[in-house]
């Protein structure tokens, strides 16, 4: 992909998401086509074995380079501040393939407790498998994270804002913290967005996010892409390169052009979800709200700090515990009932029985995912018909 890096690198995010494009073909398209090829075709065979040693740039073979993940790529490493990226079939397989790429068997990370239930899968049950381990760190007590680095300890792994509790944990103390200890730190910034915070700016080494979250936006396709230093992205280059994470062309354009909205869509998000948020701290019927731009946030002062919005998520603890938790899903009228977040939909979720149910209770409750826990994923609907539908059910489901 060809464009100007230093134009744009002055540009604002707005323009940047919206003028980054792969170059225009013979036919000047203004909007970039999807490229459904498997594989590209070369001038000669010095262009072909050039390209193979890796001494020219271009296109190969859609598994691992294809026009419409390029520019997704470069797009996203210009909204976030990284040197280089690569984009994967979901944002699982980003999160995975920021590990198997980097860590090898007696390599130890450090991971905070409040982490999304696949992730947590993963790193107990599945990288033990080749002989990496893994500790976690309570994000409510950042005093002990120093004492449980060790001597194999390789990367720390964050979410920030956390999945589904909103833990914030401070990305500038971290990034002192890794840089002190000679780690990569990788932080899952899907809640959050480039939009709202950039962990690289706070000494982060790599950002992973879903794509299919706000990134899409309107719930259409399957997504992710990690970023980060370029060195620590060839690695992981070449272990997506052999293995076939890939992101497919189409969802890569979906992607791409769906970025050119993230701003005005996060604006929305967020104001909603603020809205929503200091109203249920008030309901009789809610015991605890849980949004980073409230004041009664324990890390309020963190996410002022580095996030610009408070994004589009709201938790809350329900009075009765896991059976009204249910019951107030099924009097929802508007909302959503569905396994995802950051849509134009609002969507509610009871992580509970579903995101977080691979979990024991002991498991769920040590990282403050509790029965009654509700997430909210709030949309782009008026925010008088949102509240309107959240009402209306936290009253039937008394």
């Amino acid at each position: 992909m060809k464009s100007n890096q230093r134009y744009f690198s002055m540009k604002k995010f707005e323009t940047n998401a919206i003028r980054i494009q792969s170059e225009q073909s013979v036919n000047r398209e203004h909007s970039v086509p999807v490229y459904l090829t498997s594989s590209f075709t070369f001038e000669d065979a010095e262009q072909m074995r050039a390209m193979f040693a890796d001494e020219l740039d271009g296109n190969i073979y859609s598994r691992f380079v294809n026009p419409n993940s390029s520019e997704f790529i470069e797009k996203m490493c210009q909204l976030e501040g990284a040197e280089a990226g690569y984009a994967t079939a979901s944002g699982m397989a980003a999160i995975f393939a920021s590990f198997m790429g980097l860590l090898k068997s007696g390599d130890h990370i450090l991971s905070s407790s409040s982490i999304f239930g696949s992730t947590h899968t993963v790193l107990t049950k599945f990288l033990p498998k080749w002989g990496i381990t893994c500790t976690y760190a309570d994000v409510n007590k950042p005093e002990q994270w120093e004492g449980l680095i060790k001597e194999n300890t390789r990367m720390i792994f964050v979410e920030t804002p956390s999945n589904p509790g909103l833990d914030i944990i401070d990305l500038a103390w971290l990034g002192e913290l890794a840089a002190k200890h000679n780690l990569i730190l990788n932080v899952d910034n899907c809640f959050a967005t480039p939009f709202i915070q950039r962990p690289i700016e706070f000494g982060a080494h790599l950002v992973t996010h879903s794509g299919t979250k706000y990134l899409d936006g309107q719930g259409r396709v399957l997504g992710g892409i990690v970023l980060g230093k370029k060195e620590l992205i060839k690695e992981i280059h070449m272990f997506c390169r052999s293995t076939g994470p890939s992101l497919s062309p189409f969802n890569a354009w979906i992607l791409s052009k769906s970025l050119e909205t993230l701003a005005v869509r996060m604006e929305r998000h967020s104001d909603n979800a603020h809205k929503l948020a200091a109203l249920l701290e008030k309901h009789s019927e809610v015991l605890q709200v849980r949004y980073p731009f409230l004041i009664s946030h324990p890390q309020f002062d963190i996410a002022r700090k580095q996030m610009s919005l408070g994004g589009g998520i709201v938790s809350l603890e329900l009075k009765g515990g896991i059976e009204r938790g249910r019951k107030f899903l099924d009097a929802l009228k508007m909302c959503s009932l569905t396994a995802n977040l950051g849509d134009t939909r609002t969507i509610v979720t009871h992580p509970a029985s579903t995101t977080h149910a691979k979990l024991s209770e002991e498991e769920r409750l040590s990282v403050g995912i509790t029965p009654g826990m509700v997430r909210i994923s709030v949309g782009l609907e008026n925010i008088i018909d949102i509240i309107a539908d959240i009402e209306q059910a936290l009253e039937r489901s008394k």
